[in-house]
């Protein structure tokens, strides 16, 4: 037994009382609140999120509200990626860097309005970012969080949950497309989206006083489809090679190095924050890049919560940033923040709890 100690300094999700009668084992602090971290079964739940469907508690992912005059100005100041195309109802994936080209976050940008943002933020403050760059630039905006909490639904069998819920126009909404939408008086946002390549929805509840009654509705829902509750799953995010910021990247890593260059367009204008630095990264070429990494044997180690060393000939070539079984490949996997003179199909070794590990280099994703 533990005991969460109370503080106003870590919030409590609109779900945490839906969690905690669904049996979860644990929580992490994320944006100073609690995420479920398990509900004590993790390979029933991975089977579940691949095969079926499950509901998460992802609250976790506060929103960063830009409004006012100035709003769509900030908003693209605060982002590498050109947002001018961006229609209401759309969001966008944002790799959103600091002065130095280095990623602080990367948020989903949900356009509400001309004049109103969301920026769906992993774990990092970007609401004093938004409010330091705001007030550096002399805009006109106001710079808040609003109560916002998302609950996702994902899996293969998601999508027939969530159109039971709101109807058949959830078929035609697209990746990252969202809608408003109400159910028994609770106001929310539909949107295609969420942390695994199973395919889901995020429910972004706009009244976190009806949490434990959303959670309710979609349980009900998905009875047909064996719902049950789950969490983003580590093992299905690094199967599918979906990046964790903060956990797969450091205070030096630029976009180019893992992966999301796509998501940077080097000709926005000058005021966007960090273009500077990338357009010199692009010009000059990473010095590190992601891959995956599989390591030898075939008996399950033990997840890990620090960086372990990669080595090729005795020397230091880059880091193993997050490593898991792979129930589907039934091989421990990874990533590799690692020399971009290093490649693919080269073996290399793990220094793993004072152990070296011999270890193979692989694209992304692995599944």
């Amino acid at each position: 037994m533990f005991e969460i100690t109370p503080t106003t300094r870590l919030r409590r999700s609109p779900f945490f009382e839906a969690t905690v009668r669904e049996g979860v084992k644990g929580f992490l602090p994320y944006n100073q609140m609690l995420m479920p971290t398990g509900y004590g079964h993790p390979e029933d739940e991975y089977w579940r999120l691949i095969n079926g469907v499950a509901v998460w508690d992802v609250a976790v992912e506060r929103q960063v509200e830009i409004s006012g005059p100035d709003a769509e100005k900030l908003a693209q100041i605060l982002s590498p990626r050109n947002l001018s195309k961006c229609a209401e109802n759309q969001g966008k994936y944002i790799a959103l860097c600091d002065h130095n080209g280095t990623i602080i976050n990367d948020p989903i940008l949900l356009k509400l309005a001309e004049d109103r943002y969301w920026f769906s933020i992993a774990d990092s403050n970007i609401l004093f970012w938004a409010r330091a760059i705001a007030s550096e630039r002399r805009l006109i905006v106001d710079v808040s969080e609003p109560d916002v909490s998302p609950l996702a639904v994902q899996g293969p069998k998601a999508e027939a949950v969530v159109a039971d819920i709101f109807g058949d126009w959830v078929h035609d909404l697209k990746y990252f497309w969202f809608r408003e939408a109400e159910i028994d008086g609770i106001p929310m946002k539909v949107a295609r989206s969420g942390w695994s390549k199973q395919g889901g929805f995020e429910l972004y509840l706009m009244d976190g006083s009806r949490g434990n009654e959303l959670w309710n509705i979609v349980k009900e829902a998905g009875k047909p489809y064996d719902i049950g509750p789950g969490n983003p799953n580590m093992c299905e995010r690094i199967e599918s090679g979906l990046l964790s910021w903060g956990s797969d990247t450091d205070d030096e890593t630029n976009p180019f190095e893992i992966g999301l260059g796509k998501y940077v367009d080097l000709d926005v204008g000058d005021d966007v924050i960090g273009i500077a630095k990338l357009r010199k990264f692009k010009e000059d070429g990473i010095k590190r890049h992601q891959l995956g990494i599989i390591l030898n044997g075939e008996e399950p180690l033990a997840s890990h919560s620090i960086w372990y060393d990669i080595h090729l000939n005795g020397t230091k070539v880059g880091d193993m940033t997050n490593g898991v079984w792979s129930y589907r490949l039934k091989r421990n996997i990874g990533y590799a923040l690692i020399s971009s003179q290093i490649n693919v199909g080269q073996n290399v070794e793990v220094c793993k709890d004072g152990q070296m590990i011999e270890a193979s280099l692989c694209n992304l994703p692995f599944c």
